[in-house]
């Protein structure tokens, strides 16, 4: 199995780690670090969607490595679901089934997200801005401060209620040197796909959708689409887009109903 944590302004792999936990009874689990978060490189290069990709490719060789040839469960959070999406598209053979928790590209107006293949939706000369050496440390380390990772993480959540190890592990390791590359990238718009709604079309492995109906990333008024698909499960908890931190049973046991059905 396969967890990949979301790609924000203090991601890292503690975000998956309850699901980690969970399935390490059953099955091999790998989570890494996506590139720029946690133990992984935080060099400056260039961060767009084919680097994550690629990221994703490489994990997958080496599970082969070790495991064989055999098809992997993966599971993704938030904006990393369009990046396994992608990768599953292209490489279908190397999966059993994608669970994406709270993903991107369901909120309004993302039926438009049709563009040809490689497009994404950075925003012209932002990513030159707020990276502006004058500002780009000072800036970051606003975006980073407790009291920000506390705030924002409230609103993932939907709730005061975050786990306090949480705040301090998001906090560690957006301070660690090269933290600001990849979250720039990211709130540039540069990792987001403007033909994701395309690529999620396009999957025809056992699909399950789950995600939250409060905070911040709620809004799912175009998956719609998912339930006249075969291949698609969908369930929405009362949570925020974590949800299997605030519904740990449930969720759990509606995972481990699909998984067994894949």
């Amino acid at each position: 199995m396969l967890l990949l944590h979301s790609v924000n302004a203090a991601a890292s792999v503690r975000e998956v780690q309850p699901a980690f936990e969970h399935a390490a009874s059953s099955y091999r689990v790998y989570a890494p670090d996506l590139p720029g978060y946690g133990f992984s490189d935080r060099s400056s290069r260039t961060y767009d969607v084919t680097l994550f990709c690629n990221a994703i490719r490489d994990m997958l060789d080496v599970i082969e490595q070790e495991h064989g040839n055999a098809p992997v469960d993966a599971l993704a959070l938030s904006l990393s679901a369009e990046f396994l999406a992608r990768v599953a598209d292209d490489r279908p053979d190397r999966f059993r089934s994608l669970t994406l928790v709270t993903p991107t590209g369901f909120r309004r107006g993302y039926d438009q997200m049709r563009k040809p293949a490689g497009r994404n939706r950075e925003i012209p000369g932002l990513y030159p801005v707020v990276t502006f050496p004058l500002w780009r440390g000072a800036l970051f380390r606003g975006l980073v401060s407790r009291a920000s990772v506390r705030y924002f993480l409230r609103r993932t959540f939907g709730s005061p209620d975050v786990p306090e190890s949480l705040v301090d592990y998001s906090w560690r390791t957006a301070h660690q040197p090269g933290a600001d590359h990849a979250p720039y990238a990211f709130l540039s718009g540069r990792l987001f796909s403007a033909d994701i709604r395309n690529v999620y079309e396009r999957l025809a492995l056992p699909v399950w959708l789950a995600h939250g109906t409060r905070g911040d990333f709620a809004d799912f008024s175009e998956a719609g689409w998912v339930r006249t698909r075969r291949n698609w499960k969908a369930h929405a908890f009362d949570t925020g887009a974590i949800v299997y931190f605030q519904q740990p049973a449930l969720f759990f046991q509606r995972w481990d109903g699909f998984l067994s059905q894949g």
